[in-house]
Parts: C-alpha cells; structure tokens; sequence
C-alpha cells in the first residue's frame, strides 16, 4: 500500500502492520477500505466494546459478505422483489398474481427475489422458476424454513439480521412488486417509499399489485391520500414514487419501462449524472431543464461524455449521459424526470 489512509489506529507500528497484512493478502482493490475496515474492528476491541455488539457486528458482516459473494456472478441480470404475506395459500389470488408476476418478470429475461418463506413469496418463486429466483430468508422461531422452491438451491440465504436482509434488498432490486400482507409487508411498503423519497435508495420502480377484486392498496392509497397528502406531511410528486395495478402484465411492464431510456445514476461531485440508453435530443434537454428547473440548483441539464470517475471505475463507459446540479432534496420530482425520459423511449419493451 503506497499510502495509508487517514483513518488510522493511532499506533504506527500496528498501521504498518495491517498494510503488511494486506499486501500479503494479495488484495489489490480498494485496499483503503480493507484497511479501514481492519482499523474499526481493532479500535472497537481496543474500546471495550461488549461482546454482545461485537458478536452483533461480526454477524452482520459476514452475512453481507456472503450475500456479496451469491449476487457476484449475476450482477448484470436485472432483479424484481416480491413482497407479500406469508399466510396466503395456493389458490387465492394474491398467490395466483404473485406466481404470474414472478413467470412474467422471468420471460423478460430478469430474477425474481422474496423472502423465501411460504405465501407470496413461494409463489413468486414457483412462477419465475429457481434457475431465476434468489430467496432471501430470515431465520424466525416460528418460520425458519426456506420454501420448497428454493430450499436447496445455492442461491439461497439465510440472515439472522432483518436490516442485513434489507440492506441486501435494496441493494440488489431493480424493481419492486408488493401484494397484500401484514406488518411485515406495510413495513416494507413504507420502508421503500422513505429510503426513495429522502435519497438513501436508488429510485426504482415500486408497483402495489392488488389481485383482481381486491382493495387492499386502493383503500391503503385512499389513506395515504387523506391523511397523508391532503394534510400536506408529503408532496403531490412522492405519489408518483409507486404505481398502483391489479395487472400482473402492467406491473411487469412498469419494471421494464422504467430502464426503458433511464440505466442508473451516479453522483459526480455537485452533479448528478444520469446514464442512459439513448441521447436525449436538444430539445429534449431544454424541454427538461424549463419542466424540472425546481429540482436544478444552478445551470441547465447538458449532455456529457462520461467523467473522469466513471472512466477510472469503467462504470457503463458504453452509455449516453447527461448532467446537472441536483438540488439532493427532491428526489420525488427526479423520479418523475426519469419517467419523462422513458415516456419518449423508442425502444419497445422486452
């Protein structure tokens, strides 16, 4: 390691230590950070810190390093989570929708993931198949079994940890499909919705699928509207954060639309820098700047060539993009930007 980073022990000798350590090792990217992470467990020894949060700690790590290592090989195949309750049996229609979604999302060539427990989250497995599913289990006194659609396949894991099982949610998602369900699946619903509104989650898609003859969502939008909405505690644009449907065919479509155009997003240092499929014409770009200038904290959206961090990380060199400086706090009305992109799309979906 050429330079040590500025995190440190505080103890020479144990700093040149873990660089020896790590250049024995072998690890030749992002060596600061494994250095880093090696100082943090040796200054929470060095703290005292009790056992139980270190064992906390330890847990949580090697669950994410495991689950990590699982998604590495698939980290270019599109992903849809399915939520949903665990206690609908075969037969119901929420359990009929889920399946068809899951066979639906695997015909446009993504990856179903759920819980891996029974309900929905079989279904969506039984629909999709293994060969394109990943179970995310959480290990529960009462429900600790994977189900029988994923119960021996490599691509399932186990956490211990509900916010490692989240964590790896959203880090693995592209889209999200939720079905009717109980505190667990009002929790998940939320949960997105906040991490997507405040910018703590990538923006993806998220359809609430209520079966046909259900109002499980539309009575659950209705409260969101009155209570919410009407009492200004959120703005009209966070509405736009979802798409309410009973189609399972609107719901899969809305996952591929929303990459129709829009690829992903990267920040570079005071712009943003939105990766796409096509240039977006001049027009196009003015159109933009004028609709969304509320969202634009100086300048104009431009059309640019990959940024020297992007080329350093070879992060989609092969993309169109444009840029501007992104006030961070509107993150509804990004959302909506993104959509404008895609409503102009050529492509046919797939």
């Amino acid at each position: 390691m050429e330079k040590l980073p500025r995190y440190r022990t505080g103890r020479d000798d144990i700093d040149a230590a873990i660089a020896q350590v790590i250049d024995e090792a072998d690890i030749r990217a992002n060596e600061d950070l494994v250095f880093e992470m090696v100082v943090s467990a040796l200054r929470m020894g060095r703290d005292d810190v009790g056992r139980a949060d270190l064992k906390l700690v330890n847990a949580a790590l090697k669950e994410l390093r495991y689950a990590f290592d699982v998604f590495a090989p698939y980290q270019a195949i599109r992903k849809c989570s399915i939520f949903g309750s665990a206690r609908i049996t075969a037969g119901d229609p929420a359990y009929e929708s889920a399946k068809q979604l899951g066979a639906s999302m695997a015909d446009r060539d993504w990856m179903v993931m759920t819980g891996a427990g029974p309900g929905i989250m079989a279904a969506g497995l039984e629909g999709a198949g293994a060969e394109n599913s990943f179970g995310i289990n959480i290990v529960l006194p009462f429900e600790a079994s994977a189900n029988e659609f994923i119960a021996d396949d490599p691509k399932l894991i186990n956490f211990r940890y509900f916010f490692t099982r989240k964590v790896t949610f959203m880090k693995e998602s592209h889209g999200y499909a939720i079905l009717p369900g109980g505190f667990g699946t009002m929790d998940e619903a939320f949960e997105l919705l906040t991490l997507m509104q405040t910018g703590k989650s990538i923006l993806a898609p998220v359809v609430l699928l209520d079966p046909e003859g259900s109002t499980y969502w539309e009575r659950w939008e209705e409260f969101v509207t009155k209570e919410l909405l009407a009492d200004r505690l959120i703005s009209p644009a966070d509405m736009s954060l979802f798409l309410l449907t009973n189609s399972v065919e609107d719901a899969a479509d809305e996952m591929v639309r929303f990459y129709s155009t829009y690829h992903s997003a990267r920040a570079v240092g005071q712009r943003l820098v939105l990766r796409l499929h096509r240039a977006p014409s001049d027009d196009e770009i003015r159109t933009l700047t004028a609709e969304f200038g509320d969202i634009i904290e100086a300048g104009s959206i431009e059309a640019i060539d990959a940024t020297e961090s992007e080329i350093r990380d070879n992060d989609h060199l092969d993309l169109d993009r444009i840029a501007f400086r992104f006030n961070r706090h509107g993150y509804a009305r990004l959302r909506q930007l993104i959509d404008a992109l895609n409503a102009s799309s050529p492509e046919p979906l797939s």
